[in-house]
């Protein structure tokens, strides 16, 4: 039999299935899950195939893929269902013709409906909010690995809580219900600070009861925060042009400007030179334009294209307590200027990071323990970048942070208990409950999931 390569969307995670299935109903995928002769396992579903971690390599088994599955079931003035395969982004910009949006419009505008429904993802907090998709989830759909359907709802709180964060594990998701809200209109805008200065006025800064998401840019120990609030006294038209330019800057020019930089010049100092002067254009931009006080939310989701080029990037993401991060942020700035200089490595794109409020509704979430904020390292994927995480992720582990097993790439088993405790095993155990013959569990979840 020939081998099939499938790649996740940045191109570096590979898998070779014996089987792939374009999925077109839940039957399809009950019939799967009842054939193991016909689909080996292990069986896993992706949608966009975002992941950076191995989440959805199916070596040896059978990879679903879930794009076909990708209509709206029902919206409500509260909720909205649909498929598995459905994209976030598709379903938001129906939702505006309805006057509605989701509680968290992440970034990822790709993310599929399955993935929402039981992986992590991360967005900066609204005031009294969460910061992860899947904690609007109201109700899920699945089909088990015996073939059979689970519906979980509300009703149902301890399982709802497993399986938001059950990675495809205990059943692959066919359908999906989220909480839903009234548009309202958002002021965001931009605040520049040098690191020493934003460890001070941290605590200001939380006080002001807004969404911060943050730019870092290590080797010019500077902190770009983008602040966000609903503002429903707002008046007049909406921007509708600063969101798109920032995701313009941020999703397409920027990665193909690094990129190109990085290939083309080689002589290190001048390459990261005008890689920081980019920096500061890209500061200047936030600061002057990617601003009002009447956006719509919707507008922050990026469609990004089914098959990536040369504008792609990807990334990691470790969380820590909010309150250590005046520890943490000047020392992650220290790890990566002390990098530089012992290997000649450093991300040819700038840092990000979120501050993401407590969030019980996921088993495994990272910010479960209380208030978290993270550090996010981007990259075009230039040469060093795997090494780099290896040891940003010893750093980051050594720091007290909690990891996310779809987002934190190369991470150990060591890492993923030290960081997230006993509820994996807690995980592990209901896991293997609801897939006692292990047709889901992959090697990459095998590994990180053993005692």
């Amino acid at each position: 039999m020939a081998q099939i390569t499938v790649t996740n969307w940045f191109g570096n995670v590979v898998s070779h299935p014996q089987v792939v299935v374009e999925a077109n109903s839940t039957q399809e995928i009950m019939a799967i899950l009842k054939d193991p002769v016909k689909y080996p396992s292990p069986v896993r579903a992706v949608g966009s195939n975002h992941s950076n971690p191995p989440c959805g390599v199916a070596d040896g088994g059978t990879l679903i893929k879930m794009a076909n599955m990708n209509k709206i079931v029902s919206i409500t003035d509260q909720s909205v269902t649909a498929q598995g395969g459905a994209l976030y982004y598709d379903i938001a910009h129906e939702l505006e013709k309805h006057q509605l949006q989701f509680y968290v419009n992440t970034e990822i505008g790709s993310l599929s409906v399955g993935s929402a429904a039981c992986a992590g993802t991360k967005d900066a907090s609204f005031f009294g909010e969460y910061g992860q998709v899947g904690s609007y989830i109201t109700e899920v759909e699945m089909v088990l690995p015996s073939g059979d359907i689970l519906e979980v709802d509300e009703s149902q709180p301890e399982l709802l809580q497993q399986v938001r964060s059950s990675y495809g594990l205990f059943g692959i998701v066919t359908a999906a219900t989220f909480r839903v809200r009234p548009i309202l209109p958002m002021a965001v805008h931009h605040e520049t600070f040098q690191i020493a200065d934003f460890i001070k006025q941290l605590p200001q800064l939380w006080a002001r009861n807004e969404s911060m998401m943050y730019y870092i840019f290590p080797f010019e120990d500077l902190i770009t925060v983008e602040f966000r609030k609903y503002n429903p006294g707002a008046s007049g038209p909406p921007n509708r042009i600063c969101w798109p330019l920032r995701n313009y800057m941020w999703a397409t020019a920027g990665p193909k400007f690094c990129y190109q930089v990085e290939t083309d010049i080689a002589d290190k100092t001048i390459r990261y030179g005008v890689i920081n002067n980019f920096c500061a254009l890209w500061r200047f931009k936030l600061e002057n334009i990617v601003s009002s006080d009447y956006t719509i939310a919707t507008d922050q989701m990026i469609h990004y294209p089914p098959v990536s080029d040369d504008s792609r990037y990807t990334f990691s993401l470790w969380a820590f307590p909010e309150e250590m991060y005046p520890t943490v942020l000047p020392a992650f700035v220290q790890f990566s200027k002390d990098y530089y200089q012992q290997k000649g490595y450093r991300t040819n794109m700038l840092n990000v990071g979120y501050r993401i409020s407590k969030d019980q509704q996921s088993l495994l979430s990272y910010s479960y323990d209380g208030n978290v904020m993270t550090v996010d390292p981007i990259s075009t994927f230039n040469p060093g970048w795997q090494d780099f995480l290896n040891a940003y992720n010893d750093f980051c582990c050594g720091m007290g942070g909690k990891p996310l097993m779809n987002q934190t790439p190369q991470l150990t088993r060591a890492q993923v208990q030290k960081g997230l405790g006993d509820r994996v095993k807690q995980f592990a155990a209901i896991r293997s409950k609801y897939d006692p013959g292990n047709r889901l569990l992959n090697s990459y979840f095998q590994d990180l999931l053993a005692d």
